[in-house]
């Protein structure tokens, strides 16, 4: 016998769709050889197991994420108090709701909203979602802007930012029946498994069979968050109308100009509405079809986090091809960390969110994205700050959308930035994973000294940051490698802590 069930909550039907299609495929390569498993991603869940596991509840084998980013001390006790009310109050919802789903929101202060979402198993009783869901919500780290448990047969989460797709829970919530009471008789019992089982089975293998005809057929999904927030829309919904972006720029004016890399430049643009984007002229260096164009932009646009620069849209005409993306206003992590007049803006608590929100954002790009994703030029100057100083990583994806190879393998054109490249990539064009891991490093080491890997050109008997770092960590002198103007207002151990993983990721 084999029970499973997959869990979707806060996505559209499409997202849900996807993540499943994705969460059986990846069942098959993670756990060819399991009698059981739980697969938790953003927007879905898979579990299986040889044992009956529907009605039955489960509170262990859990897993928890948190935000590396504290509440304020003095805010964190009324904060406690606001998410454990909100959560418990979702909690009551869903485990009276058929669906055994919840969502809420309250204003935190006058410019952040708390957002929350529970969600049982609907399989389970009331009584039991309700267990669940106070095990889950008793396990959450109240101290941090946003945290998550996820249980077998539950979950709970909480952002300061709108995670799940209200109109979906809304308009799901008014479509939901009324609650069924659970059959107490046990042949009813009995039957309910045997009709369940035979079908969760036949879906699994439809959606395995369904994973394999579109490997072969290397289909694209065609869906893609749009360009106004809601979830799912189509390619046409991100083209936009090269002559509204270049009056937008004022026609690529050099008063518009923010920006230069590898695969064009990039100005400034405000459109019809008022939003501010920032858009990206691509360079005429690419084959690719413009077919082919579309659908890596249509991917890559899938592709959302906190801590990555959001594309909104794309423009294809003759040879001009344009990206279109959100405008982050405080620049590059590169224009304010190595500007003297502008890092004092950089205290080592900001330093240390914005070290641990570029490990996010390229955690997700590696592993819980949908897509597989080598940035291959992670350095300071794409890495954008926004208005709380947060970071974005910028450029990711470009490899895809200039059809350059997205492999473990060599590479015929080296893409990225001397000094960050990892030695085998500069020198034999193998990437991977790694490259990236590499780069984070040196950018690591970057963030804590305020220098550029670059700048020292034979000086302190060193040639590069890296050198540099690794022989002040062999004498035992770690903490010199430290910018002056935060050395004294930093805890020691955890700067030699991110020391220590800068080192060891380079």
């Amino acid at each position: 016998m084999v029970t499973g069930l997959f869990l979707c909550g806060g996505v559209s039907p499409e997202s849900c769709r996807d993540c499943v299609v994705f969460a059986v495929n990846q069942s098959l390569n993670r756990c060819p050889n399991q009698r059981q498993a739980v697969l938790y991603y953003d927007e879905c869940m898979l579990r299986y197991s040889h044992r009956n596991i529907l009605s039955t509840l489960r509170t262990i084998d859990g897993y928890t994420l948190s935000s590396l980013i504290n509440i304020p001390t003095n805010q964190q006790e009324s904060f406690r108090g606001l998410v454990l009310s909100m959560m418990n109050q979702a909690a009551r919802e869903a485990a009276a709701s058929s669906r055994k789903l919840g969502a809420i929101k309250a204003n935190f202060n006058a410019s952040q909203t708390l957002y929350g979402l529970v969600h049982c198993t609907p399989d389970l009783t009331a009584q039991d979602c309700s267990l669940c869901l106070k095990t889950s919500i008793s396990q959450l780290p109240t101290e941090r802007i946003g945290a998550r448990v996820l249980l077998p047969s539950c979950n709970s989460r909480y952002e300061l930012y709108p995670f799940y797709n209200e109109s979906v829970i809304s308009s799901s919530t008014l479509r939901s029946p009324p609650p069924t009471p659970p059959a107490r008789d046990g042949n009813s019992s009995v039957l309910v498994v045997a009709i369940v089982v035979p079908i969760i089975v036949a879906v699994l293998l439809f959606i395995a069979g369904y994973c394999f005809l579109a490997k072969r057929a290397k289909r694209t999904y065609e869906t893609t968050p749009s360009f106004n927030g809601d979830d799912i829309t189509t390619i046409e919904s991100l083209q936009l109308d090269l002559k509204t972006i270049q009056a937008a720029t004022n026609y690529y004016s050099e008063d518009n100009k923010i920006g230069r890399g590898g695969f064009g430049e990039v100005y400034k643009g405000i459109i019809s509405n008022g939003t501010e984007v920032a858009v990206k002229r691509l360079s005429k260096s690419s084959e690719q079809g413009d077919t082919e164009f579309k659908n890596e932009v249509v991917l890559v646009a899938k592709l959302q986090h906190i801590n990555l620069v959001r594309l909104l849209g794309f423009s294809i005409e003759g040879e001009e091809r344009i990206l279109v993306y959100e405008y982050v206003p405080n620049k590059s992590l590169n224009y304010v960390l190595f500007d003297p007049a502008e890092k004092g803006q950089l205290d080592w608590t900001r330093r240390y969110n914005i070290i641990g929100g570029i490990a996010r954002g390229i955690l997700y790009l590696h592993q819980d994205s949908r897509l597989t994703i080598i940035h291959r030029d992670l350095k300071a100057s794409n890495v954008l700050l926004d208005a709380d100083m947060n970071p974005k990583i910028a450029d990711f994806g470009m490899a895809r959308i200039f059809e350059l190879e997205q492999t473990d393998e060599n590479t015929k054109r080296i893409v990225g930035t001397y000094g960050y490249m990892a030695p085998e990539y500069a020198m034999r064009g193998q990437f991977s994973m790694k490259s990236d891991v590499y780069s984070f490093g040196v950018l690591v080491l970057e963030i804590i000294s305020g220098r550029k890997n670059n700048s020292f050109h034979g000086t302190d008997d060193s040639d590069d940051l890296v050198t540099y770092a690794w022989r002040l960590w062999n004498y035992g002198t770690a903490l010199d490698l430290v910018d002056p103007i935060i050395i004294d207002k930093c805890p020691k151990s955890e700067v030699v802590r991110c020391i220590h993983i800068g080192l060891l990721c380079v």
